[in-house]
């Protein structure tokens, strides 16, 4: 598929990256000629130098055979713009980035109608919901949500006290009488779709898919259970921290943000009435401990620099903060902050990279299947995909059991309008389901690539 993407900046780059992995024709267009340069090199993509909101720069990268054009540069107009021109002049589909909270939901409504957007996305706002996701439920390091939040898969860090420690699955469906699945395991650098004897250690990290009614009852059972986060300071006062905060709020919590500038802590002030607002560099410790740190259920690290979000995260675990949630969107920070301690790490690139890949996927479908969520999960070696099934699907009315599934994939999860399968062998895939199939080491574009 021929795809255009204009503004290579962290999270152009990272998306670029995605989808020359996925085997995609991908044109990069920016106006500093050494990142086109540097691009074209590493990607052997076709990169263009210029503005994209001129007719002429389109153009030159092929938009009138472009089969998706994505405008990510920091200009929430621009964006908007170049989709319209690239739309006009024949880009089949178009996605832009918005991040500007005053572009409400009623007004981007009418706004992508106007432009023939295809899809706005919002870094900031997607970010931030991952983050409500976690701290709704501090004991997962995690946590993505299908079928509309009906089911989720979650991660766990087992700690070395934990009792799951030695127990097998086997053992550990006889032991606790929940409907869940442990459908993929870390160990190391090692990731592991297992079976039934597969033996759990301390230090794995787990994905568990349930119910959210089950996934906590589970982590009572087993001891894991953190009291649901109601204190939170944030660090940095970006746009991300003020979706947050405004989630937050709403739900009842208690919210004090840190912010270096003055200007910025006033307008947040009137923009959040409910947050407690401190005018402070959050890189110094008295200031922290003086705002009440260490009494504090959550901390999240939202500034704008990595270095610094793991530094201050790492500070706040020491002080033994419940909860602590650093922002890093550079692959190598992310590795480091792991090592160092810090399993909760959210980087909105990413985010955006699984949005784009999904999107591109379900364009390229064939008839049967289409692809309504995905997820990279365990450092970007694991998928977890989420289907819906239609009457031609290849794979409907066969007892799982029968299958012959492709190795390292497994299907964690059937959800029948409002009813959800943790499959066994007699279960079936049936017209009109929603089906999440877990892969590791493998792309899959419909649900028919998981049978061999």
């Amino acid at each position: 598929m021929k795809i255009v993407i204009m503004g290579c900046g962290k999270i152009g780059t990272t998306i670029l990256s995605s989808l020359v992995a996925e085997g995609h024709d991908v044109t990069a267009i920016d106006e500093n000629m050494e990142v086109v340069n540097e691009l074209s090199n590493i990607y052997d993509v076709i990169g263009v130098c210029g503005n994209g909101n001129d007719c002429e720069t389109l153009s030159e990268a092929g938009i009138e055979k472009t089969d998706l054009f994505v405008a990510i540069t920091g200009s929430d107009e621009m964006n908007m713009l170049s989709c319209f021109l690239a739309k006009r002049m024949g880009a089949k589909h178009t996605i832009a980035r918005i991040r500007n909270p005053e572009y409400n939901d009623q007004s981007l409504g009418f706004m992508k109608h106007e432009l023939g957007l295809s899809m706005a996305i919002n870094p900031d706002l997607l970010a931030a919901q991952e983050l409500f996701n976690i701290l709704r439920l501090p004991s997962a390091a995690k946590i993505e949500t299908f079928s509309r939040r009906a089911f989720e898969m979650i991660e766990l860090k087992l700690k070395n006290d934990s009792a799951l420690d030695g127990i097998s699955l086997s053992e550990l469906r006889k032991k606790y009488d929940v409907k869940l699945l442990v459908c993929v395991v870390q160990r190391g650098d090692e990731v592991y779709i297992p079976d039934g004897n597969f033996v759990l250690k301390s230090g794995d990290k787990i994905g568990i898919t349930a119910t959210p009614s089950e996934n906590m009852r589970f982590l009572k059972m087993v001891g894991t259970m953190q009291k649901h986060a109601r204190d939170i300071m944030i660090l940095g006062g970006s746009r991300t921290a003020f979706y947050l905060a405004k989630m937050l709020i709403s739900s009842g919590n208690s919210v004090k943000i840190i912010e270096k500038d003055h200007e910025h802590c006033i307008e947040l002030c009137e923009q959040l009435p409910g947050a407690i607002v401190i005018n402070g560099d959050g890189a110094q410790q008295e200031l922290l401990s003086e705002e009440g740190l260490a009494s504090m259920d959550a901390f999240v690290s939202l500034t704008g620099m990595d270095e610094e979000n793991i530094l201050i995260s790492f500070y706040a675990a020491s002080q033994n903060v419940p909860k602590v949630i650093s922002k890093v969107n550079r692959d190598e920070f992310a590795y480091i902050a792991e090592k160092i301690g810090l399993d909760t790490i959210v980087s909105p690139k990413k985010i955006i990279s699984d949005i784009l890949v999904r999107y591109a996927r379900a364009l390229q479908n064939s008839e049967g299947s289409n692809v309504e969520t995905l997820y990279k999960l365990m450092d970007g070696t694991v998928e977890a995909l989420e289907f819906n099934i239609s009457n031609e699907c290849p794979v409907i009315n066969t007892p799982l059991k029968d299958m012959k599934l492709q190795p390292n994939t497994i299907i964690a999860g059937i959800i029948r309008g409002r009813k959800t399968i943790i499959p066994a062998g007699n279960d079936m895939i049936l017209p009109e389901d929603k089906v999440i199939v877990i892969s590791e080491g493998r792309r899959i574009n419909n649900i028919a690539d998981i049978i061999r």
